[in-house]
Order: structure tokens, then C-alpha cells, then sequence
């Protein structure tokens, strides 16, 4: 048999055992070891003892925000609000009078001075529009001249506007407080969103990246425009989806459908439809808010804020009935669920869902699943849901979820290994651009579980490293009803894979991207 490729002289990672070589056909892996080196073929890449893992699949990332954020002021690294004054006046000095100035990545826990404000904006970008987006994507800050066009007499249900002591506003707004600002922002041209596509998934091969999961589009906090399937599609066609991708479709955008006959998308469309390139998948539904920006739903108060607990993005019934609906449709959900209290109504409303409506195989979801008792842990095991936590979050925002639970829930905080001891298969993924989403970075947090200031968060949810790139690959695969597909460099699955300069198994901290591999193709090489 003539192959397409044979990728050989390298430690190959099939399942548990290490072989020298792939042979590719048709963008599929057809041999491997000593069968695919007797193989023919005109394109025999020597890869030099390298080690080959399967490819890294992101299961929680907005591909298209942190695209468009590459052309945002970053903020990420400012320690003090100053700086972020200063970068914005930078930029601001660089535009016309009447634009946008739209900065990203700030974080009030690591920010000398905490939130920016509207008068601080105001004072170094006077004549714009200016728009600050927190790094968890949960909340923003805005300007006086933005201010002044939102409607701030009807704050939509599960949001706030922040407000100073003398009750004037002070740019802050928080959660669905963000919807005020559709009006002026939404949608966002299709155009800017292939643009988006585009660069991230360069980024993300270099990365070793060969699959994501796209965590909301078409409405709500985080779609960009309500035709956002038809941007993938089109990145697509003109050969700029660059790895492959599954989309979370946001619960704004179902409905009921005519004559009584269901609930989801025109046409009946719903989860699982789609390509080896582009598929619809869970329906993304939010439950609460952010664990740094102290708006999750908890039990509790957070550490030192007597009385805050968090909220709902919407009631708690309209948040049951609209599980309800789209599982007896037959949707697969994933649903952000960050404090314990979301996660308590989230798994109840699963549990009356999946009474009613029995599925064996439902794979539905809690995105986050961040703060979770003992108790609610065995629920999400006896109800067979996955959960996607972000390993990530320890080190770059640890410190400041620690600081909101206290001492005595810190170790609730997410958990990794408990997850697959009781029985539940973990995916791997990141929530990018909120942290770093390189996956090599997401696995060593995942070992190592320390914060910036070098706190161990959780020393009991450290994974070894095997599980971590499990996590990575076949964990992913498996949560977006891939595994059949990707996940595992074997015979009859698409070839993807990552070139790494070392063993992660044995020294993950030493690994690197050497090149990247879809479908066969060599479509990153480092230098």
C-alpha cells in the first residue's frame, strides 16, 4: 500500500505503548510502528527522536474573543490601576477622536488600586469610547462617554452596575449588566470574526493545539453575532479554521419551535451536527458568575464580604426549565456553574431532567464546576456528568480564588483528581483568553497545582502527568462525543498530533512544540 505519509524515527505515544512510527492516508492514521515504516510513500518525515503525542484539544475556550483580543490593549501584566491608565492613554493617542479604545485582561485581585473607574478613563482617553474588559470576561469598566448611552434604567436580571457611596456609577457593570452594551457593540462583523478565527488558530498550532471547543456563540455574555456558525463555516472555506472545532451554541439563541414540535435551533437543528472540521455542540447555559469577581453563586459568604454571595445569571426556575427543555430535545448542555450554590441548582435540574426524560448517554456538562462539597461530588459522579474545570486558574487567578473562599473551602476549589476517582472522565481545557491557554502550561498546573505567590491550592487534586495529557487528549475528545475520532493516535482516527522536544510523561516541564499535525498535513514546524 502507497500512503500519504510516514512520519518516523520517533517515540510515538499510542495508548499505553510507545512505537517509531505513523503512516497517514487520507488525513487518517492507517499503521504505525514497523508496519507504517515498510510502508510506501513520497513524503517520509524523519523526525529526529522526537516524542509524538496525540494533539492537544482544548474543552472551554472563546477562540473567536481571544482572536480579537490580540488587536486589544493588554492588561494582564498591569500591577497597579496607573498602568492601566497609562496603556489606555497610550492607545488612545493613537486614534481618531470618537473611536473605540478597548483594553483586556485586567484582574482587580493582583491591581494595586483595584478596579479601574469611569473618571480615571475619562481623564487620559477624553473623546473616546472606552471599554475594559475584566479578565475573567464576567464583568467590564466603561467610560463616562459610553455610560451616558446605556440604558441604565433597565439593568437585565442576574447583573449590576456598580455604584460609588454617593450612588453614582462607577463605570463598573457586572455579569448581564455587560448586555447594556449590545446596543453599541453587537453584532460583531463576520468579517472581524474570521479575521479572529484566523489568528488564534495560528497560535493555537504552535501550541500543539489541533482541536477546541468553542464555549458560547451566536448571543448572550460571550457569542459575537447571532450568524456566528456561518463565520466557522466561512473560515472554513477559505482555509483559515486552522484546527478543529466544536460550538456551544448560548441558550439565547434556542427557542420553541412551531407547531409544538420542540425546543433548539430553525430546522430542529441541535448538538452533533456537523463535520470532522465543524460541528454544533452543547447547548451553553450560565448559571452564575465569576469566583474572582465574587459574583458566583454560593452558600456562603465570600471570605471577608459579610453578606455577598454571589448570584444567579437568571432565576433558578427559568435556569431548571430551560435545562429541561433542550434535554428532552435531546441537546447535550454544558453549563457554567462556578459556586456551590449554582452547582446545587444545576445538578438538581439535571437530575429532574434526566428522571423525566431518561438518556444513557447524555454527556452533559458543568463548565467550571469550581467550588464543589464532598457531598455535591458524588451527585456529579451518580448522574454521569462531565465536569471542566480549568487547571490553569491555579496559577495565574489561585490567589484570588483563595482569597474569596477562605481557608476552609479553599480545598473544594477546583478539583482535578477527585473527579477521576469517583469514576468521572476529566477533560482539559483552559476558558482562554481568561489565562494562558497554551495546553503544555494547562498540564504542568495540573501536576504542580501552585499559585503566583507559590501557594499549593488543593494538594490533594494533583494529577501525575499521565493523566494530565490524558486529560488533554482523550478527555476533551470524549466530552465533545470525539473519541471515536481523535484523542488517540491509532489506527482509523484523523492524524492529529503534536511534536514535543521531550518525553511529558517523564519531564513535562522541559517539553516544548517542535510541529504540529492535522490530518496528516505538517501545518506548524518551530523555526
Amino acid at each position: 500500500m502507497r500512503v500519504d505519509a510516514v512520519y518516523e524515527n520517533a517515540r510515538v505515544l499510542s495508548g499505553d505503548r510507545w512505537v517509531s512510527a505513523v503512516a497517514v492516508l487520507n488525513g487518517r492514521v492507517v499503521a504505525l510502528d514497523q508496519d507504517a515504516e515498510s510502508l510506501s510513500t513520497a513524503n517520509r518525515v524523519d523526525l529526529g527522536g522526537a516524542v509524538v503525542v496525540p494533539g492537544f484539544h482544548d474543552a472551554h475556550n472563546h477562540m473567536a474573543w481571544f482572536g480579537m483580543s490580540l488587536d486589544e490593549v493588554s492588561l494582564g501584566e498591569c500591577e497597579h490601576v496607573d498602568e492601566v491608565y497609562a496603556a489606555i492613554a497610550e492607545r488612545a493617542a493613537e486614534l481618531p477622536e470618537g473611536s473605540w479604545v478597548i483594553g483586556s485582561g485586567y484582574d482587580q485581585n493582583r491591581l494595586v488600586g483595584g478596579h479601574p473607574t469611569r473618571h480615571g478613563l475619562d481623564r487620559v482617553a477624553p473623546g473616546h469610547l472606552v471599554r475594559l474588559r475584566h479578565t475573567s470576561g464576567h464583568m467590564c469598566v466603561v467610560n463616562t462617554l459610553v455610560l451616558d448611552r446605556l440604558d441604565l434604567a433597565n439593568v437585565p436580571v442576574g447583573g449590576d452596575v456598580a455604584r460609588d457611596e454617593q450612588g453614582s456609577p462607577t463605570g463598573l457593570l457586572r455579569e448581564q449588566a455587560q448586555l447594556l452594551l449590545q446596543p453599541l457593540t453587537f453584532p460583531t462583523p463576520v468579517e472581524t470574526v474570521i479575521r479572529a478565527i484566523d489568528r488564534a488558530g495560528e497560535r493555537y498550532l504552535a501550541e500543539g493545539i489541533t482541536s477546541v471547543q468553542e464555549a458560547g456563540v451566536g448571543g448572550g455574555l460571550v457569542g459575537e453575532t447571532p450568524i456566528e456558525v456561518a463565520a466557522y463555516q466561512q473560515a472554513r472555506d477559505r482555509g483559515l479554521l486552522r484546527v478543529r472545532t466544536t460550538l456551544m451554541v448560548s441558550s439565547a439563541m434556542l427557542h420553541e419551535l412551531p407547531a409544538g414540535t420542540g425546543f433548539g435551533l430553525d430546522l430542529g437543528l441541535r448538538s452533533g451536527l456537523g463535520d470532522e472540521w465543524v460541528r454544533i455542540g452543547p447547548m451553553k447555559l450560565f448559571a452564575d458568575g465569576s469566583l474572582i469577581g465574587r459574583t458566583a453563586a454560593m452558600h456562603e459568604d465570600f471570605a471577608g464580604e459579610p453578606g455577598n454571595r454571589g448570584y444567579f445569571q437568571l432565576p433558578e426556575e427559568e435556569l431548571a426549565d430551560t435545562i429541561f427543555r433542550a434535554h428532552a430535545a435531546g441537546w447535550q448542555i454544558a453549563t457554567h456553574a462556578i459556586g456551590d450554590r449554582a452547582i446545587s441548582v444545576v445538578l438538581d435540574a439535571y437530575a429532574a431532567a434526566l428522571r423525566a426524560n431518561p438518556r444513557h448517554d447524555h454527556r452533559h456538562r458543568i463548565e467550571h464546576c469550581a467550588v464543589l462539597s464532598p457531598a455535591e461530588l458524588a451527585r456529579v459522579a451518580e448522574l454521569r456528568l462531565i465536569p471542566v474545570p480549568q487547571g490553569r486558574f491555579i496559577t495565574e487567578i489561585g490567589d484570588g480564588m483563595a482569597a474569596a473562599l477562605g481557608p476552609d473551602r479553599e480545598d473544594w476549589c477546583y478539583r482535578q483528581k477527585s473527579f477521576l476517582d469517583a469514576g468521572l472522565v476529566l477533560p482539559g481545557s483552559s476558558d482562554r483568553p481568561v489565562v494562558n491557554g497554551a495546553p503544555l502550561l494547562g498540564m504542568i498546573d495540573l501536576v504542580r497545582r501552585r499559585t503566583s505567590s507559590g501557594h499549593l491550592l488543593g494538594p490533594d487534586e494533583r494529577l501525575t502527568p499521565k493523566q494530565a495529557l490524558r486529560a488533554y487528549t482523550y478527555g476533551s475528545a470524549y466530552a465533545a462525543f470525539r473519541e471515536r475520532e481523535v484523542g488517540v493516535i491509532e489506527p482509523g482516527k484523523l492524524a492529529d498530533f503534536a511534536v514535543l522536544s521531550a518525553d511529558p510523561l517523564e519531564n513535562i516541564e522541559q517539553a516544548s512544540v517542535l510541529a504540529t499535525v492535522v490530518g496528516g498535513a505538517l501545518v506548524y514546524e518551530r523555526g
